[in-house]
């Protein structure tokens, strides 16, 4: 986040601007900064360019917009009308070949554009160290098995992305990808091909722009390009830390921010219940997303007390570690209410989150789901009747649907596939719909061994890098509902060793690059890639030296507990290790997107297959003229024949007459005063009166003339 506000920053300068965005970049923008600090920045005020705005020429305009056809076409006719002075133009992404040209072969777009950079920020920081493209459609369009003809292009746009995130970073890294042994399923040559498609994008930027990469102490990063494929337990199992429980657990509304609703403020009848958003702004929720729920709720209650001590108005209590005696204290504050509302959410939220763990039993799912997904039991030795466990929780009435269907295919993982009759039996068994059987079924199109048949002596499905050895030391010991490690976890362990299987996770660049990554590539700096002196390798990085950058793409979606082992690793071994992915999954939307691989593709609705946006009709209408200012009156003089009589001369005109006696006149008796024409002084008199004729063609203008009476 802080790399994209500061590129966004060179521009913000002392001269007034106004900010133009389009619709992706905008939500680009709000990720990352807040509008008030974008108007602080002597910015006069944001437009949007989809949408009318008034002609501006006294202002210069900063565009950061979207690499779009319909973008460009806004943006083209906004420099043809000239609607600023001079126009500062900022893509999030390289523009087609195509669209560049047609700037290039207006002379007035020339003229208008101050200046043209490309920023290479398209993607969505969504922490300090995860990265998404929020593009859930990702994954039906590289698993689905009818979207063949899709996948290419959308491993193209994949690649752009990815290179978009290490530009930013400044990393002209080393590439590694996932290469599965003995892979069956079409998806299995993926990494192969996005890896590819990243090392071209690569090399052609690096070949375009002879200051990238810029020079750096720091060493060398290295990018791993991995998917979905190589760890099917984990957007399966129930994981306990908070950030993941309360996204598996509770109705967050997730969208480009999460919230969660809640009533931060308790009283007699509940308190009103509100969205409040869940955020990087929350030091609370920074701190605490990745512990584990047993320590989160102990460092909660000693949190709440050192801000009971900071603030005195808060009540003593005699259980003051009770979460519903700390949110009755809350409700009792009276000020501080920005720190009151912080801990109120994450209270509520944990107590919530901890609610629903005993109402759906999961201690005893994850129990077994602990087994199954390390292949070994509580004391690290081979488990028993794993089976029967399963079929016990499968007859519970207090486990829900969802987690009897998760019991099922993570049963079916751990044993590398079940007879077809055996999984129908768990189906009927656990009262599950036919269609949860095409989920499991879909499983295969990821790589999964769905089915066996009776003679096939397959033994069980070993875990990627082998199985969790014992803890050695006290201070690793776990909870035993928490035992299973991401696979991406040991991936990362074995590259920072130099041990990591090049048969598993080749290099792009086997000639030039695994060298450097297997034998000490994190002490080869960056600026080794354009000259020629040697850098000394140290023993150990000192930890004021710039940390290497390890950057993991998992194409399909990554889980919770994937980012929080990528924090874990970046303080272990004092290295940055970002993971981008397309989108964050969970449990929920994982079922429903495996799912959906054996729906029929039209029921998708993918945005490759929608019609592309057009540009608004009002940009190709005439711009409105602008109103000519109003005329002021001036006196003309008459001529000498024609001067105007004095008042006085007129009062003959005045009938104070009843309506007897004028037929013309005004009835009821009503006085009517005959107005005054600038008319020569030779014309009769009757030509002052309305005749007969006019009189009834105009009524209305009758009725203005009842100066002295009202019409009853």
């Amino acid at each position: 986040m802080v790399i994209v506000s500061n590129d966004l920053a060179h521009f913000l300068v002392v001269q007034w601007k106004v900010m133009v965005l389009d619709a992706t970049s905008k939500r680009l923008l709000d990720g990352v900064v807040k509008e008030d600090d974008i108007l602080k920045e002597n910015i006069t005020n944001i437009e949007q360019i989809e949408e009318r705005r008034p002609m501006n020429k006294e202002m210069d305009a900063i565009y950061l917009l979207s690499p779009k056809p319909h973008i460009m076409e806004c943006l083209i006719s906004d420099l043809e009308r000239r609607r600023y002075r001079r126009s500062f133009v900022i893509w999030t992404s390289l523009l087609a070949p195509e669209e560049r040209s047609r700037i290039d072969k207006s002379p007035t777009a020339r003229a208008q554009i101050a200046q043209l950079r490309v920023l290479n920020v398209e993607f969505y920081p969504r922490e300090s160290h995860l990265i998404t493209f929020r593009d859930p459609w990702s994954f039906p369009t590289l698993f689905h098995p009818a979207c063949n003809q899709l996948v290419r292009t959308h491993l193209e746009d994949l690649a752009q992305k990815i290179v978009s995130i290490c530009v930013s970073l400044g990393e002209y890294p080393t590439i590694r990808y996932h290469n599965p042994q003995n892979a069956r399923h079409e998806a299995g040559v993926l990494c192969k091909h996005l890896a590819r498609f990243v090392q071209l994008e690569l090399d052609q930027h690096a070949k375009f722009h002879e200051d990238f990469p810029p020079p750096s102490p720091r060493p060398r990063g290295a990018l791993i390009i991995t998917d979905r494929s190589m760890d099917l337990f984990a957007p399966l199992l129930h994981e306990f830390t908070y950030q993941a429980m309360i996204h598996d657990l509770l109705p967050l509304k997730e969208g480009d921010k999460i919230y969660y609703k809640t009533a931060l403020v308790q009283s007699e009848h509940g308190g009103n219940a509100r969205d409040v958003e869940i955020g990087e702004n929350d030091s609370i929720w920074v701190k605490n997303r990745h512990l584990h729920m047993k320590d989160l709720l102990e460092k909660l209650a000693s949190e709440f007390q050192a801000f009971k001590a900071k603030n005195p108005q808060f009540a003593e209590s005699d259980n003051p570690s009770s979460l519903n005696n700390i949110k009755d204290m809350l409700a009792g504050l009276p000020q501080f209410q920005e720190g009151k509302e912080a801990f109120s959410l994450h209270l509520n939220m944990a107590s919530d989150a901890m609610e629903v763990f005993k109402q759906r039993r999961l201690a005893d799912i994850a129990s077994v789901e602990q087994c199954m997904a390390t292949g070994l039991d509580e004391e690290y030795k081979k488990p028993k009747n794993v089976a029967d466990q399963v079929v016990r929780l499968l007859d519970d009435d207090d486990i829900t649907f969802s987690d009897r269907l998760r019991l099922i295919m993570q049963y079916m993982l751990y044993r590398d596939g079940l007879l077809p009759s055996d999984t129908q039996k768990l189906l009927a068994h656990a009262q599950l719909p036919a269609q949860d059987g095409e989920v499991i079924q879909n499983l295969e199109l990821l790589g999964a061994h769905v089915s066996r048949s009776l003679k096939d002596a397959r033994p069980l499905a070993q875990p990627p890098f082998g199985r969790k050895q014992v803890p050695q030391h006290s201070s690793e010991e776990e909870s035993g509902l928490s035992r299973y490690d991401p696979a991406l976890r040991p991936l990362l362990e074995e590259h920072l060793r130099g041990t990591l299987d090049q048969d598993m996770f080749p290099f792009t660049k086997p000639h030039l690059d695994a060298a450097e990554g297997l034998l000490g590539g994190e002490i080869i700096s960056q600026s080794s890639l354009r000259s020629a002196k040697p850098t000394w390798a140290r023993t150990r990085p000192s930890a004021m030296e710039p940390r290497q950058r390890i950057i993991v793409f998992m194409a399909g979606g990554a889980t919770y507990s994937e980012s929080r082992a990528c924090y874990e690793i970046s303080q272990s071994y004092n290295k940055d290790v970002f993971l981008a992915t397309s989108h964050m999954l969970s449990p929920s939307l994982y079922l429903r997107q495996v799912g959906d691989l054996s729906v029929d593709r039209r029921r998708l609705n993918l945005p490759a297959e929608q019609p592309r946006p057009q540009a608004p009709a009002h940009i190709f209408e005439p711009e409105p003229q602008p109103h000519p200012p109003p005329q002021t009156y001036q006196k003309q003089p008459l001529a000498n024949s024609q001067a105007q009589q004095p008042l006085t001369d007129h009062m003959g005109a005045v009938s104070l007459k009843s309506n007897q006696g004028n037929a013309n006149g005004p009835p009821n008796g009503a006085a009517m005063v005959q107005p005054v024409a600038s008319v020569p002084s030779a014309a009769p008199p009757s030509s002052n009166r309305l005749n007969k004729k006019d009189k009834d063609k105009d009524p209305d203008k009758k009725r203005k003339h009842h100066f002295f009476g009202s019409k009853k």
